[in-house]
């Protein structure tokens, strides 16, 4: 045989082991085709068996489109493949399941809530208006919000952010574990407990409500949250900037206010806005000591107030449809409020974030 025919002849395939993976592979758009199918038999699965209910549509979709990305895996690639593809598959219908609730309370709020919300709705108060009549606003409870939530952020944002700093930078021994147990207590705490121990303040010493009162009880919710996100911040500075300033000789509070606090201020600041957040919603503790009011009153330190969850509250205990619209409105707004919170603490953590480039 010429040595021409040998170069010639093609060189032979190895016989692929079982198990080993796969040339062969699913199209990029497997997973929409897959989705595409799993939704259409989970809906005509629900619609035979007589369910009304398209959750239970949405949760056979899910099984049914896991089922169908393992099966078509494992024929047309490897079991190896399809276990990732599981994992992945698992995933999604996770992530769907999470997300669908979250737009649907959006949706239901929006469309419920834009009935009634305009400029005479966010600017007038609820004086003089019957609430089974149409007409008010919701001016005097965003006041109430604004001052309750400031006063009560005024108070804990110091507290919280020095008995984090002592946590992580000081703390050693039987006192910082007593205090990281009381606050892990204080997180979990129930508001209505925070509003019960205000209220006890209250009696014993003869103070009347105000929205000064319902600040204290919110401080003591928010303080806690404070707290802990702010430590999780602080632990997250590399050990070698503190060591790098006291090296240089620079004093240990300098090194915290200096160093450590504009490295992690960017984390402290979403960890704030969260915890304000969380409590921009609370009621039970504003029902207990600010009483809610309907009328305008800018003076936190005197007299019944409103808020925003009191007067949604309050709006839909009433019962009629106008009462409905403005409660929805106020929810809107209070949505509005939080996801505003959320920008601004977006905004600031990417202002302060360290530079990393040259």
């Amino acid at each position: 045989m010429s040595h021409t025919a040998i170069q010639d002849r093609p060189a032979p395939v190895p016989p692929s082991r079982k198990g080993g993976l796969s040339s062969r592979s699913l199209p990029r758009w497997a997973p929409i085709g897959f989705a595409i199918v799993s939704i259409a038999l989970g809906v005509g699965i629900g619609i035979g068996a007589g369910w009304e209910s398209r959750i239970q549509w949405g949760l056979i979709s899910g099984l049914i489109f896991v089922t169908i990305s393992y099966v078509a895996t494992s024929i047309v690639e490897n079991k190896r493949q399809a276990k990732d593809r599981l994992a992945t598959s698992v995933v999604w219908v996770c992530f769907i399941l999470a997300i669908v609730p979250l737009f649907s309370l959006i949706w239901v709020t929006v469309s419920r809530g834009i009935k009634v919300l305009d400029t005479y709705f966010l600017t007038h108060s609820m004086a003089g208006v019957p609430g089974i009549e149409p007409g008010g606003g919701v001016y005097h409870a965003i006041i109430g919000t604004l001052e309750q939530v400031g006063i009560a952020t005024v108070i804990s944002v110091p507290i919280g952010l020095l008995t984090a700093i002592y946590l992580v930078e000081y703390g050693k021994g039987a006192l910082a574990k007593a205090v990281t147990f009381f606050v892990d207590v204080m997180t979990g705490i129930p508001s209505i407990v925070a509003g019960l121990f205000i209220l006890s303040i209250m009696l014993i010493a003869d103070i009347q409500p105000s929205g000064l009162m319902g600040s204290l009880a919110l401080a003591i919710l928010m303080t806690p949250v404070v707290v802990r996100s702010t430590e999780e911040m602080l632990k997250l500075v590399p050990n070698e900037l503190r060591e790098a300033s006291l090296a240089l000789g620079v004093p240990k509070y300098r090194t915290i206010t200096k160093v450590v606090i504009p490295t992690a201020l960017g984390g402290i600041t979403t960890g704030v806005m969260l915890a304000i957040a969380r409590i921009a919603g609370e009621t039970a503790p504003i029902i207990l000591l600010v009483f809610g009011s309907q009328l305008i009153n800018s003076n936190p330190f005197e007299g019944a107030q409103s808020s925003l969850p009191f007067y949604i509250w309050d709006q839909y205990k009433i019962g009629s449809e106008a009462s409905y619209d403005r409660a929805w409105a106020a929810a809107l707004v209070l949505i509005a409020f939080v996801m505003i919170l959320n920008l601004v603490a977006r905004g600031i953590a990417r202002w302060k974030a360290p530079k990393t480039g040259r």
